[in-house]
């Protein structure tokens, strides 16, 4: 008999927490965001519970409208190499940008941290969604490079960072002293890879990991996007306002899948949740209206003014209907932004001073405001819906929300079957149940020669 089916369980880790008012919780850390030691505990404490990764995100520029914890904090693969060594199991994933990267550096840095972690690192792949346009200034350009452009520029670059992560085969450092014999010169493949924006000769000067290379992570949902994910990612996490959207993007990206010669079990999809936890509902809900209640309207909506084109909020009353505010053009994340503008369109009773609460509040998803028990229902209902085959957890007051998610709604999921009571591997694409990639030089990243 096949084993039931488990969660895939993930933690975005920012500062004091996902709330954009977090830092103000009479419990909250202020400075959460670079202190290590406060990174060590929650990192151990994700682990254990038995969590497949921790997960930070990156930004290259900020300003006045940045989410607080953002504003001071750690570089993410420095993060990462560091919490190696505090930990032993639990995989260790960040973002980095194909657009303002090069592939050559970024594929040596996870690739040692793979390394220094045993198998654990993972790269989400973004292509940087900077709707302010201040990253390409902090980069010697004058604006952001467009969309479509962005994702072409990413196809070649996840294809030169697989093909230099098989620069070497398995076996190809053989360490021969008596013979004088290093490595093997038969096993050892430059690149040689010549596209549109790249030209890489390589190899990479590092071996390949145990995991054989790190987990590919992606966001975007937008038909570029889905179709990068299709071809190259191991695990996707959605944003999506209710199940029966995440159901359609689940069916969506899927099925995209065989044309690429993979099936469904290639693909992790995990949808992020910001649970409240409560000893009862009402408990919850009051926690979670205790978190609202530190929010200025205004300050939310300049945070959520990012995502939506830069529009100025503050030029419109409160009361005004969401729907009656002209949003520009955005080169940022597209469909997150074609999924808000659906959503303001739809629900014609959102006013401005809502939107914030709608679309980046405490928890976009009532169900997941409860006692441990009716999170893991919620969470097991939409694994069996197939809305999600697992969850990224934004949750909204840091540590207090790991602690509690750990302690409580945790034993229940283990209990019920649907989720692991110890770590069968000790790699991040054993926690996922992926298989090792082929040592052979990438055909992709070939292609192009």
């Amino acid at each position: 008999m096949s084993k039931p089916k488990q969660l895939k369980l993930a933690a975005y880790i920012v500062g004091s927490g996902m709330h954009v008012a977090s830092w103000r919780h009479p419990d909250a850390l202020p400075e959460a965001s670079i202190d290590f030691d406060y990174h060590v505990r929650i990192a151990q404490t994700l682990e254990r519970g038995k969590f497949d990764a921790i997960f930070f995100a990156d930004s290259l520029a900020i300003n006045d409208d940045s989410h607080p914890q953002i504003l001071n904090r750690f570089d993410p693969a420095i993060l990462l190499a560091a919490l190696a060594r505090s930990t032993s199991k639990i995989g260790l994933v960040a973002t980095a940008s194909t657009t303002y990267s090069e592939p050559y550096v970024l594929a040596r840095q996870f690739a040692s941290i793979d390394h220094i972690s045993g198998g654990r690192a993972g790269w989400n792949v973004v292509t940087t969604g900077d709707a302010t346009g201040a990253t390409a200034l902090n980069f010697s350009r004058d604006a952001h490079v467009p969309h479509e452009e962005r994702y072409r520029r990413a196809e070649e670059f996840v294809d030169v960072v697989r093909g230099l992560w098989n620069s070497w085969e398995d076996d190809a450092f053989v360490y021969n002293k008596e013979a004088g014999i290093f490595y093997d010169r038969e096993k050892v493949h430059a690149l040689d890879y010549k596209g549109e924006h790249f030209s890489v000769r390589g190899p990479l000067n590092i071996a390949r990991s145990v995991q054989g290379q790190p987990v590919l992570f992606q966001a975007g949902s937008s038909e570029p996007g889905q179709q990068l994910a299709a071809r190259t990612a191991d695990v996707v996490f959605a944003h999506k306002s209710d199940m029966e959207a995440a159901q359609q993007f689940y069916q969506s990206l899927k099925s995209r899948l065989p044309q690429y010669g993979r099936t469904s079990d290639d693909l992790t999809i995990l949808h992020s949740i910001s649970p409240v936890i409560g000893e009862t509902e009402a408990d919850a809900r009051r926690k979670y209206e205790e978190l609202q209640s530190l929010i200025d309207p205004y300050d939310g909506l300049r945070f959520l003014s990012g995502y939506m084109g830069n529009v100025d909020f503050s030029q419109y009353p409160l009361d005004t209907p969401a729907a009656d505010v002209v949003f520009p053009e955005v080169n940022g994340i597209k469909s997150q932004f074609e999924d808000m503008l659906q959503i303001i369109q739809t629900e014609k009773h959102l006013k401005v001073r809502d939107l914030y609460h709608r679309f980046f509040g405490t928890s976009k998803l009532d169900g997941f405001i409860g006692t441990p028990v009716q999170v893991a229902d919620e969470m097991e209902r939409w694994l069996h819906a197939q809305a999600a085959d697992g969850f990224m957890l934004q949750i909204p007051l840091l540590p207090e929300g790991i602690d509690l998610f750990v302690e409580q709604v945790i034993p229940i999921l283990q209990a019920r079957g649907l989720f692991r009571k110890e770590y069968e591997g000790s790699t991040l694409r054993e926690h996922l149940g992926l298989a090792v990639p082929s040592a052979r030089p990438s055909q992709s990243a070939t292609a192009n020669n």
